[in-house]
């Protein structure tokens, strides 16, 4: 099992490893101190896992109870969110008890969102059983809903007290939710180094993922560490997302969120290519690495119809939006450019 620790205030620890699920009730004894934890899963991942978590939990010392809700996106609003709060109030969960997520992206953001406004506050791990969640959205404490405007506008921050990464929970995985998470874990190697996007392109993440998932969490701590609240360098991690999310919305989230990003990511590494905004040539490497992983690296949605609905993107202000370009692999910068010219930066992606 591998242990990263993320410094920030307070503190809290990301195992990773297999078989992590039928342990999760003694490793989060410590960071759950309270009677009672409420896990909060789908309805795809419950018949999978919550038997053997409440299991775990239960031997710990924990009275267990959970919510469930329908897997997918578009249980990702308001009517989603009431359900699990007038589900903590019912089971009656005190400040001194717990939150459990244990799912994908959604059930993340949901159960963080939850246990980020119940009580004004209360304790919640992660327990990411896709990939997608286990490289990103389980570490960072951002957690978010939809609105009809757009993707993740409301929200708030709120760090787990742990994250458990079970791997074995990987081989559940239909074909195309694990290259899902691989268009995160890809984002993240553009971002980071060579050495970590040359994996990518030789197939490691099929051969090491607990490698490669210690690897982009790594990564991504020492970010969310220098930049918590995402007001400079933490924006970085939105490589892809501007153009993905429009994808995503677009499509009425029937593309799911890695498959977007991807398209995203090969998007503007394309435009930035053409626009001269790169410092060596980088789109033809970024987009054969992410058809390797069976990832989408176009749209068939028009310029203008996807710079409409990035115009809600939370990364606008004003009258500009801030765009991630990756100049090459290694190092992306932020961008600003007015959102009238966003149209023509997408068509020179397309």
């Amino acid at each position: 099992m591998r242990s990263i620790t993320v410094h920030t205030s307070p503190a809290y620890s990301v195992q990773i490893g297999a078989g992590l699920l039928r342990q999760c009730g003694g490793l989060l004894r410590e960071a759950l101190p309270g009677q009672k934890t409420a896990v909060v899963t789908d309805s795809t991942v419950a018949p999978l896992y919550l038997s053997a978590v409440r299991e775990s939990l239960q031997s710990a010392g924990f009275t267990v109870c959970s919510h469930i809700f329908s897997a997918g996106e578009t249980s990702k609003n308001f009517d989603t969110l009431s359900g699990i709060l007038e589900f903590l109030a019912d089971e009656r969960l005190t400040r001194t008890d717990s939150v459990i997520a244990l799912g994908g992206g959604v059930t993340g953001d949901m159960a963080g969102f939850a246990a980020a406004t119940y009580l004004r506050g209360v304790r919640y791990a992660q327990l990411p059983t896709t990939l997608l969640a286990a490289v990103d959205s389980s570490v960072g404490g951002k957690t978010a809903i939809d609105l009809k405007a757009g993707k993740n506008l409301a929200g708030a921050f709120l760090q787990p007290s742990a994250v458990l990464c079970d791997t074995d929970c990987l081989q559940s995985l239909p074909a195309d939710v694990f290259a899902d998470g691989a268009a995160e874990a890809i984002k993240t190697g553009i971002l980071s180094d060579e050495s970590l996007f040359a994996l990518f392109e030789r197939d490691a993440l099929n051969v090491s993922p607990e490698e490669i998932i210690a690897r982009c969490i790594a990564y991504k701590a020492g970010v969310v560490e220098r930049d918590e609240r995402e007001q400079n360098e933490r924006r970085l991690l939105n490589l892809g997302h501007t153009v993905g999310h429009a994808i995503e919305r677009c499509s009425q989230y029937a593309i799911p969120h890695g498959h977007a990003v991807a398209a995203g990511i090969a998007i503007i590494a394309r435009a930035a290519e053409r626009l001269g905004w790169t410092d060596e040539p980088i789109a033809g490497r970024v987009t054969r690495c992410l058809a390797r992983h069976q990832l989408p690296v176009d749209s068939d949605f028009a310029a203008s119809e996807l710079a409409d609905a990035a115009s809600a993107d939370k990364k606008r202000s004003g009258d500009t939006i801030t765009l991630v370009i990756p100049r090459r692999i290694g190092h992306c910068e932020l961008k600003t450019v007015p959102v009238a010219e966003l149209r023509a930066v997408i068509e020179a992606g397309l």
